[in-house]
């Protein structure tokens, strides 16, 4: 597992120079990192779930092979049982046919039908053992490819937790890029801050909204400034970061990626200047960390289920 480690990593993050520390990696550069080893990651589950495939596929070509055995089995009892009557017949009959005669439908000789039955047994016998080889071939594709299945799956598991420790890594290098916002005292507060622009919004506000779309593929439209008579909105101090259209739940997609962003902006909110952040009838105060409950403001945008709101300092 630790080899595997080394190797994706080595892939992903590239060698260092001999004798020197590596060059720190640029924005740019760790962004087509955590794009590539995301790809492989993707790419090594699509060909795990291919393997899946194929085992189903041999399982349920085993089952038809065992249908298969079984018809063949039932054919070849039912042709023993019809020669054994007639050998029988032909023993109780002794050298004339005339009692066979009577006993087979008129126009059939007993000798020419035990032939025909016997090549028809024969014929069945056939069957049966290709029915039985078959069966067996099938089932053991179908048992080969479950334990190489379950070595795959081992392998799937180690290589992606070595990934996601990987991309853990480049996320927090990104995060050490993330510049700290104007107007932080020494003492941890932040500076007063009016709104400024045609979008009339403060410049860490400003700042904060860039990060987050430099750090996060938003689909839907990022919302600040509002003419309003309360909240931070009006103060240009904002952003409701979208996850569907409005008063739409969000995707499953949507809602992880509003969780993402919601602890990201948690994360760096120090150095960014986030005041407080709610998500999902919640709301996490930088001041008194935790999340908290909210009360229901009544609707999907009004308790914030299809949108991330941060406000800054």
């Amino acid at each position: 597992m630790a080899t595997s480690a080394l190797i994706v990593a080595a892939l992903v993050l590239g060698p260092s120079t001999a004798g020197n520390a590596a060059p720190k990696p640029t924005e740019k550069e760790l962004k087509k990192q955590l794009s590539s080893l995301g790809k492989r990651v993707d790419k090594l589950i699509a060909e795990y779930n291919a393997k899946r495939v194929a085992v189903a596929k041999a399982k349920a070509a085993e089952k038809t092979a065992r249908e298969r055995l079984k018809t063949a089995e039932a054919e070849l009892a039912a042709s023993e049982n019809q020669v054994g009557d007639i050998a029988r017949l032909r023993y109780q009959a002794g050298s004339g046919l005339g009692m066979m005669r009577e006993i087979l439908s008129p126009g059939f000789d007993g000798a020419a039908m035990l032939e025909q039955l016997q090549d028809e047994q024969t014929a069945k016998i056939g069957r049966f053992t290709a029915a039985r080889d078959g069966r067996k071939k099938a089932a053991q594709d179908a048992g080969a490819l479950t334990v190489r299945l379950r070595e795959d799956a081992a392998e799937v598991v180690a290589r992606r937790k070595d990934a996601e420790k990987l991309i853990g890594e480049i996320k927090d290098r990104l995060d050490r890029l993330v510049p700290v916002a104007p107007g932080k005292r020494s003492n941890g507060t932040w500076a007063p801050e009016l709104p400024t622009g045609s979008e009339n919004i403060t410049p860490r506000m400003r700042l904060m909204r860039a990060e987050v779309k430099s750090h996060f593929t938003l689909s839907f439209p990022v919302g600040c400034y509002r003419a309003e008579d309360s909240g931070e909105h009006p103060l240009g101090r904002a952003c409701d970061f979208m996850l569907s259209s409005g008063g739409a739940m969000p995707s499953p997609a949507g809602v992880a990626l509003g969780e993402e962003l919601a602890a990201w902006a948690i994360k760096n909110g120090g150095k960014l200047g986030v005041k407080y952040v709610i998500y999902r009838q919640r709301i996490y105060n930088l001041g008194f960390p935790g999340w908290r409950a909210m009360a229901n403001r009544g609707g999907i945008t009004a308790n914030h289920f299809d949108h991330v709101h941060i406000s800054m300092y």
